[in-house]
């Protein structure tokens, strides 16, 4: 018996050797295969949120430019009817000519502004090292006489980079005095980009780069700007290994290195915005959480190890170490959740920066419409009131009274102006009403019926035999359709056999659509924008589509607008139609 013992406690041993080594061997299998799938999660993970901050930043970037750009647009009509600069132009004498522009400069914010004169010669600039100097050839120059508008440019410089200018002709009494230039200062976000970004360019709508943290960039295609990069043999196998690393195809490279490529749009004349962020900051944070997993299955390693050869002795050592070790952990994990936090706050402000921006455009639209609008009428009524006083002194009443109606007509248009500010500010109805759409048309029309009868518009409307019933306010249905029917009236004017089609429609919506034979729609882009009309001056302030497709929204419709296959312009109203379901619901 004494003899079989040592025997049997070999095989005890060797079966334990044997279980202890394959428990090593599945913990090693283990951590290769939670290291792999981890590294390929983290992977994703990382990339798409450095790719949504990408983006982020790609709108901030592009709504900066945007309202840079906007805010700039404004200035040259403003310029251009400054009584002093149209002084200076008629008498030749601009000795306070540069002096006012550069007052100008710091309010506006823009690179410089420019005065030249009918020869094209620079006569009042807010750099005098550049008075004098003749612009005649200058597409600036030459496109803003040929225009009424104001004329944007692109122009590339001796340096390579490019200049963006806004120009206007300068004219009195229809009689073309100078052009005044308005150069806006867009390098400054270049500067800021490359602090911020790893590389960033802006393309106009031919493709050719204008903006770029990288200069050499300017003027290439953005093809033409990558391809151009060195890439040899070193940097070729480094390109390898981060493609492989990252299990990411790359989408361009940028200094021979994988980079994640991002585009946008900027609402301006077709320009495009792209990023390219490197994947170093992901592989950081990849290899972080990787390292700290592969310590992890090196302390258990380690700890299996112990278990082998001192399981009794040193378990307590081991346990206060790996206590040691994932108080570590919590503490850089404490730091990787602040960080989050302080790059989350970031965003925000980025994002209220943005918002402030778009409202600092909208306010300059508006004010720049209505003060155009407000500002004819009151001249005219002071010049009224001054021709009915001499009237008055010369014992001449009757003729004074015309120039008091004249008075009155201007205010009644001044009041008109505002009550379409008024109804573009105005909130949505608390209370909604079954509305017939054609007893609403019926009203509509019948306020209308002077105008109609005045312009002689031929109007046919088809009706269905049913009551097309919705939810709505009865008083802004009408609006809307007054505002479509004085639109199309509109559009027909100087048009010969001017008509009108009215179609109402019951389905699973209820479509109302007005069709004229007028010149059609130019610009789709820009149609149910406030302050956007293409009216002359005094014929309206551009409110009338935007109330409109206001109303609509608010009504849970939709309003679009499209040109007509044999010419003219269709706008068509979608809203939910009240059945007789709905009805009984209610």
């Amino acid at each position: 018996m004494s003899k079989k013992r040592p025997s049997a406690r070999l095989k005890v041993s060797n079966t334990t050797t044997w279980r202890l080594r394959l428990v090593f061997i599945v913990l090693v299998a283990l951590a290769v295969a939670v290291v792999f799938v981890t590294n390929r999660l983290l992977t994703d993970r990382f990339t798409e949120s450095t790719r949504n901050r990408a983006e982020l930043r790609l709108v901030l970037y592009s709504g900066n430019l945007l309202s840079e750009l906007r805010q700039n647009a404004i200035v040259p009509q403003l310029l251009a009817r400054d009584p002093s600069l149209i002084l200076a132009l008629e008498s030749g004498d601009f000795s306070q000519s540069s002096q006012r522009l550069i007052s100008f400069l710091d309010e506006i914010g823009a690179a410089s502004l420019t005065l030249l004169d009918r020869d094209g010669r620079a006569v009042a600039v807010t750099d005098r090292n550049l008075l004098g100097k003749n612009h005649r050839q200058a597409p600036y120059y030459v496109d803003a006489l040929r225009s009424r508008d104001t004329v944007f440019k692109v122009l590339e410089d001796e340096t390579g980079a490019y200049r963006f200018t806004y120009s206007r002709r300068v004219e009195r009494q229809n009689q073309v005095l100078g052009v005044i230039v308005v150069e806006v200062d867009l390098a400054k976000y270049e500067r800021a980009w490359s602090g911020i970004s790893d590389a960033v360019l802006v393309t106009d709508s031919e493709g050719r780069i204008i903006l770029a943290t990288e200069p050499r960039w300017r003027g290439l295609s953005e093809e033409e700007a990558l391809r151009r990069e060195p890439v040899d043999t070193a940097i070729e196998r480094a390109i390898q290994a981060t493609a492989g690393w990252t299990a990411l195809p790359a989408d361009a490279y940028v200094r021979g290195e994988a980079v994640m490529r991002v585009e946008g749009r900027v609402a301006f004349r077709g320009w495009r915005i792209a990023s390219f962020t490197t994947y170093a900051s992901v592989r950081e944070k990849v290899n972080g959480f990787l390292a700290l997993e592969i310590m992890g299955f090196a302390i258990l390693l380690a700890l299996a190890f112990w278990v082998l050869n001192r399981r009794t002795t040193l378990r307590m050592a081991l346990f206060q170490r790996e206590s040691a070790e994932l108080r570590a952990l919590n503490v850089r994990l404490q730091r990787e959740i602040a960080e989050r936090e302080r790059v989350q706050e970031n965003l925000a402000v980025a994002e209220q920066t943005l918002a402030q921006s778009s409202k600092l455009a909208a306010l300059g639209e508006m004010s720049a419409a209505v003060s155009h609008e407000l500002n004819q009428p009151l001249a005219a009524m002071k010049t009224y009131l001054a021709g009915a006083r001499l009237l008055l002194n010369r014992n001449r009443p009757d003729e004074a009274l015309s120039s008091f109606q004249r008075i009155d007509d201007l205010i009644e248009r001044m009041g008109s102006i505002t009550r379409q500010l008024k109804s573009y500010a105005r909130q949505s109805g608390d209370t909604f009403a079954p509305v017939n759409l054609g007893d609403a048309l019926s009203s509509a029309l019948s306020m209308m019926e002077p105008q109609l009868r005045q312009r002689h518009v031929n109007i046919t409307r088809t009706l269905p035999e049913e009551p097309v019933l919705v939810m709505a306010d009865r008083v802004r249905v009408e609006q809307v359709m007054i505002n479509l029917l004085r639109n199309a009236m509109d559009a027909t004017e100087g048009t010969d056999d001017a008509s009108i089609d009215i179609l109402l429609a019951a389905g699973e919506t209820a479509v109302l659509t007005v069709r004229d034979n007028g010149h059609g729609i130019e610009d789709f882009d820009n149609l149910f924008e406030p302050f956007y009309t293409t009216k002359q001056p005094g014929d309206g302030v551009g409110l009338g589509l935007a109330i409109s497709s206001g109303i609509v929204n608010d009504l849970g419709g939709r309003l679009t607008a499209r040109n007509a296959s044999g010419g003219g312009a269709v706008f068509e109203v979608q809203l939910p139609i009240l059945t007789e379901e709905t009805r009984a619901a209610e």
